[in-house]
């Protein structure tokens, strides 16, 4: 979601705040500010919508500073606009960027009200500038007063601060919300994410749940949530300044889609030895835990959400191990009943997801020994918590929509069943069939990309329409609402997926010529099934889109259009099947002018509730 950037150097910060925001723009959000302090005063810009109105309001009116914070603000509190957008400052002398949210903001704001303190924006954030120019009235050092502040906030919360008259000083504080220090030769940043600064650093420390950081040009200071000095680990990122770049690719969403067969080769690489896989590709104790478990319980959100909804299929289906799923944000709230044996799985792309890491946080709580992770982002707060890790090793995913990320998941959720269920029902042969089709997989997943053509054609038929189905059975039920949610994500298409066996049951009142029905077709034990179902559709006159097994016979007809798909087993046919559809909501939110990387409303990252 919101994006930080903040720095102290011996040189001019500005350009390297503005080229930061612009590299987490990805995030989504709704304005742009930047703040700056220079001869014991705060300048500030703030614009509304994208990066490039601020760094043109700055060209304009040039600011400058050794020391300064910027922030791309996606709205919570308070509508999109100049006066809601980061910083904030207090009397002149604190300026504040924060993500995340304040949870006691309406009683701070009624107290600092009533000692005098005028508000000049509707958000949550403004409580916290207040709080410390409040708290530096009584002790004038910054670090006790955003001490003191902080020990009065309820929620979540990542901080950039300086103040005017220590101008020598910037403050990181990170509780329940991501944020990372960068270092360099003399220069100190924080951002949000790595991606930010990798302009100016490869090293980084991950802050941890309640530090405190205290950054100056010749030192480093890290305290941590019980006020004690610490020292925490530097890492040395492996990704490069190009990694975010768009190449040839006119979005990162396409470049992302056609990435997937590298992606996935990278998911697969070093984790099988004679064509068998190696647990220990989750951790060292994986055997051990795998040994204990009776069941799994997958926790997720959104894309991740759908691809923990095929692997229920694989893990019952294939290994006959007990599996149930649950969207992240029911499952904290619900008081659900779990036992100790269970193996809690959660999915995240940026393991930062705010539902999905306090659902897990509440299934260690009611008693659950072991949890596992499957993410992208090796220093992720999901992967710290986790007992058990496997990295999909995607590379940086830029597009709102996820596309990389969702299939990695699912080949790492394949291995996931390979390994959980040679302690069940899986027999040596299907485990080698499943391994088999894995190696397959990326040559597969090159066919499907060749059918991009032939999908931007189809794509034609979507330009005038406001409404869209997406059929599916068995493991492409899943895969027919992620298409749904690709299109609706970023042409703004209202689309609905369904059980294809449950048109009767409501769904086919929406049929007629208007609207197109997007239909899963592999060729397996439900395909007589579903082609009943489409015989449905096609009878009350509905414009079928139908994506079938190249070996099938044809059955298009005026209201009926087949596209042929490569020959694979039902294994992974769903991660070959869910790559037209992404490829038909690219082209469509295309053919439409909608912003495909950065859709309305969207946030990459949703590091709150």
């Amino acid at each position: 979601m919101c994006g930080i950037v903040a720095g102290i150097a011996q040189r001019n910060v500005v350009p390297i705040l503005l080229e930061g925001l612009k590299r987490l723009e990805y995030r989504g959000y709704d304005s742009a500010g930047l703040a700056v302090v220079n001869n014991q005063q705060i300048f500030r810009k703030r614009a509304l919508g994208k990066v490039k109105g601020l760094e043109a309001l700055i060209n304009s009116d040039p600011i400058e500073g050794n020391l300064g914070i910027a922030h791309t603000r996606w709205a919570t509190h308070g509508k999109p606009s100049t006066n809601n957008a980061h910083p904030h400052l207090s009397c002149e002398k604190v300026a504040v960027v924060h993500n995340g949210i304040i949870e006691n903001h309406e009683q701070l704001r009624f107290d600092l009200t009533q000692s005098g303190f005028e508000f000049t924006s509707e958000t949550d954030t403004e409580v916290i500038v207040h709080k410390i120019a409040e708290q530096l009235k009584i002790n004038n050092d910054l670090l006790i007063a955003v001490k003191n502040t902080v020990a009065s906030l309820k929620g979540a919360f990542a901080l950039g601060i300086v103040s005017s008259d220590q101008a020598d000083t910037l403050i990181a504080c990170r509780k329940g919300s991501p944020l990372v220090i960068g270092i360099g030769i003399g220069e100190f940043f924080i951002a949000s994410d790595v991606a930010a600064l990798l302009p100016v650093t490869q090293c980084f420390i991950f802050l941890e749940e309640g530090d405190i950081a205290v950054l100056k040009i010749d030192s480093l200071l890290i305290y941590d949530e019980n006020d004690c000095l610490v020292e925490r680990p530097i890492i040395e990122s492996q990704l490069k300044a190009d990694a975010i770049d768009k190449g040839k690719y006119r979005h990162y969403m396409l470049k992302e889609i056609y990435e997937q067969p590298w992606a996935v080769s990278e998911t697969l690489e070093g984790r099988f030895i004679d064509n068998r896989f190696q647990e220990i590709a989750f951790g060292h104790n994986a055997s051990a835990v795998f040994d204990q478990i009776k069941s799994v319980q997958i926790i997720a959100c959104g894309t991740s959400y759908h691809a923990g909804l095929v692997a229920r299929y694989w893990f019952e289906e294939l290994a006959r191990v007990p599996c149930a799923i649950e969207v992240a944000s029911e499952f904290r709230y619900r008081n659900p009943v779990i036992s100790a044996d269970t193996l809690v799985v959660t999915i995240s792309q940026s393991g930062e997801t705010a539902d999905t890491l306090a659902a897990l946080q509440e299934a260690k709580r009611l008693g659950v020994k072991h949890s596992l992770v499957i993410c992208n982002a090796a220093e992720s707060s999901l992967v710290r918590e986790s007992e058990l890790v496997l990295m999909t090793r995607a590379g940086p995913e830029i597009g709102v929509a996820s596309t990389k990320a969702f299939t990695t998941q699912l080949v790492a959720l394949l291995m996931l069943v390979i390994a959980v269920g040679r302690r069940f029902a899986l027999s040596a042969e299907l485990e080698a069939q499943i391994v088999s089709d894995l190696f397959a997989l990326p040559g597969n997943m090159e066919k499907a990309i060749r059918l991009d053509s032939t999908i931007e054609k189809l794509s034609q038929r979507f330009a005038d329409k406001h409404n869209a189905l997406f059929l599916g059975r068995g493991t492409h039920y899943p895969i027919a609402m992620e298409g749904a949610l690709k299109l609706k994500e970023i042409s703004y298409i209202h689309a609905e997926a369904y059980p294809a066996g449950e048109l009767k049951h409501g769904p086919l009142a929406l049929i007629d010529a208007e609207m197109p029905v997007v239909t899963v077709a592999p060729n397996n034990n439900l395909l007589e099934k579903l082609k009943s179902n489409i015989q449905e559709v096609s009878a009350r006159g509905g414009q079928l889109i139908v994506f079938m097994d190249e070996n099938l016979a044809n059955t298009e007809n005026e209201n009926v259009q087949i596209v042929k798909m490569p020959s694979v087993s039902n294994i992974i046919s769903p991660i070959i099947y869910t790559i037209p559809l992404q490829l038909l909501s690219y082209h469509v939110a295309v053919l439409k002018g909608t912003d495909v990387d950065q859709p309305r409303n969207l946030a990459k990252s949703v590091t709150v509730e």
